[in-house]
């Protein structure tokens, strides 16, 4: 599914379906996405570096090329390891390019020091992502560990079901990013498959 008009089409679907912003990877599609709506649009780059293991918007011409192509919003890596450009620098240069800086954290100190270096959003998005193993759920209690330090705080990560994302809210998250429950659906069939499939193996050793 990834291709510009492909998520282009998948953004609008969740325009009409309610969402307020939508949330881009990759400097084309935040410019296929734009050319169809003048919605809100986070936008961020993936890249793999060698010597850091830090992927989401790791360098200043990340910033300016996704402005360039219609980014409200610019998401960061904001978590303490080597980085081949400090947060500050990042949030700095976002700011320059008139966009909001939204620091994409793991711990209520990356938040803590986004908020520092002037960052307008944290967010939970990499919150079970640096250590060895994911989690299954979203981390609500980070929502509610940031919202004790600002108003401006994104839930996102792990949210797959439209329950979390209102115990989010309650928490005291500003808004709730959801990503792979509506554009990855290889990954809700699965789910769907597995839960049948177990429930079916379940059903026969009961009737054995």
């Amino acid at each position: 599914m990834d291709r510009s008009d492909i998520i282009a089409a998948f953004g609008l679907s969740a325009l009409t379906g309610g969402a307020a912003g939508l949330r881009i990877e990759g400097i084309e599609n935040v410019r296929a996405v734009r050319t169809v709506t003048t919605a809100p649009i986070i936008g961020l780059t993936k890249r793999d570096l060698e010597g850091s293991s830090v992927r989401i918007t790791p360098a200043p011409s990340d910033v300016y090329a996704l402005v360039s192509a219609g980014a409200n919003i610019v998401a960061l890596d904001a978590t303490h390891r080597p980085r081949p450009c400090p947060v500050a620098d990042l949030i700095s240069t976002i700011h320059a390019e008139d966009a909001l800086a939204m620091a994409d954290c793991a711990t209520l100190a990356d938040g803590r020091h986004a908020l520092a270096a002037g960052a307008d959003l944290i967010a939970t998005t990499l919150s079970g992502y640096i250590g060895d193993k994911v989690p299954d759920d979203p981390d609500l209690d980070l929502v509610t560990e940031f919202r004790r330090i600002t108003p401006f705080v994104v839930a996102e990560g792990r949210y797959h079901q439209p329950a979390q994302a209102a115990q989010a809210v309650a928490r005291g998250a500003f808004c709730v990013v959801v990503g792979s429950a509506i554009t990855r659906p290889e990954w809700v069939t699965g789910w769907f498959s597995d839960a049948v499939e177990a429930a079916a193996a379940s059903d026969l050793k009961t009737w054995a």
